[in-house]
């Protein structure tokens, strides 16, 4: 199971950016945006060890301002991500420090706006275009992995 099922995937994408997504593609994205999910966890880790914590907050998360201002849009179209699947993917990385309960309660709300991220940066890359590429979503990656 991905962090995010097609389908939600797809309205995201056509309603955040206005692109098109196929279903070949849709295991791309979702890798992505799991990896960018457990690379700010390993970031949060670092931070609850600093602070003498074995617990990640959710504040320890370097979530930027542009960040926090696409999860918030992302709230306001009401798409639905379950935090049972998100938890399923994280169980496949190596393991972290256990995280708090406001952090899980937002899991979702976090992997909604890294998708609508990584969906914008495509919809920027190529403004003209509305279907997603293998080659769009490369170089949006190459974006997010120098930014997040």
């Amino acid at each position: 199971m991905a962090v995010m099922g097609f389908h939600h995937l797809e309205e995201l994408f056509r309603r955040g950016a206005s692109l098109d997504i196929k279903k070949g593609h849709a295991k791309e994205v979702t890798d992505i945006v799991e990896q960018k999910l457990y690379d700010l966890l390993l970031m949060g880790q670092k931070a609850a060890k600093y602070n003498g914590r074995d617990v990640i907050w959710k504040y320890d998360l370097p979530i930027t301002k542009g960040l926090e201002e696409t999860i918030n849009e992302f709230k306001k179209l009401e798409q639905e991500v379950e935090v049972k699947d998100i938890l399923e993917r994280l169980a496949t990385h190596p393991p972290l420090l256990e995280l708090e309960i406001e952090l899980e309660k937002s899991l979702p709300e976090i992997v909604g706006g890294l998708t609508l991220v990584l969906a914008r940066i495509m919809k920027k890359i190529d403004e003209e275009n509305r279907a997603v590429s293998h080659e769009l979503i490369e170089r949006a990656k190459g974006i997010m992995d120098l930014t997040l």
